[in-house]
C-alpha cells in the first residue's frame, strides 16, 4: 500500500494537469527503507511527449547524487498519461527499473489541464509483473504511517 501526504498528492496530480498535453513525470524521494514519500521532486520530460515519458539523464544523474547525500532512495516514480487510462503500458513496464519503488500513474484524459478529477493509481512493478496497490490519502505524515 502506497501512504502520501495530500500536499504530495496535490502536487503530483497539479505537475500532470501543467504538463498535459505532454506526459509529466517525477520522484518522490524519502529515507533509505522507510518506504516514506516525503520529497516530491518534478522532473523534466527529456521527450516532450504526450505518449512517452523519459528522465532527463543529466537531471537524474544529479538527483540520484542528492538522494546518496541524503540517505534517500525513489519511493514513488511516477508520470502521467494523457490519453489513455492509469495502467503502467508495456513501455512502462519494461523500463520499471527500481523493485522497492511505487510506480504512480496519474490520467489527465478526461478533464486534461482543466478542473475535474483525474485517475491516480499506484503499482508495483517487479521482474515485469504488475501489481496494483491501494493508495491512501493521509494530512500529513506521521511516525504510525
Amino acid at each position: 500500500m502506497l501512504t502520501i501526504d495530500q500536499a504530495t498528492y496535490d502536487g503530483i496530480v497539479a505537475h500532470a494537469k501543467r504538463d498535459h498535453p505532454d506526459e509529466a513525470c517525477g520522484i518522490v524521494a524519502g529515507p533509505e527503507g522507510s518506504d516514506r514519500a516525503e520529497r516530491l521532486v518534478e522532473m523534466v520530460n527529456a521527450a516532450g511527449s504526450p505518449t512517452f515519458y523519459e528522465f532527463d539523464s543529466t537531471e537524474l544523474l544529479e538527483l540520484y547524487k542528492e538522494m546518496w547525500d541524503r540517505d534517500e532512495e525513489p519511493v514513488v516514480i511516477y508520470h502521467s498519461h494523457t490519453a489513455t487510462g492509469a495502467y503502467p503500458s508495456r513501455t512502462d513496464i519494461g523500463l520499471a527499473s527500481e523493485p522497492g519503488a511505487h510506480y504512480v500513474l496519474v490520467s489527465t484524459r478526461e478533464h486534461g489541464n482543466n478542473a475535474g478529477p483525474v485517475e491516480f493509481r499506484s503499482y508495483r512493478i517487479v521482474d515485469g509483473e504488475v501489481t496494483e496497490e491501494p493508495v491512501t490519502v493521509v494530512d500529513e505524515l506521521t511516525a504510525s504511517n
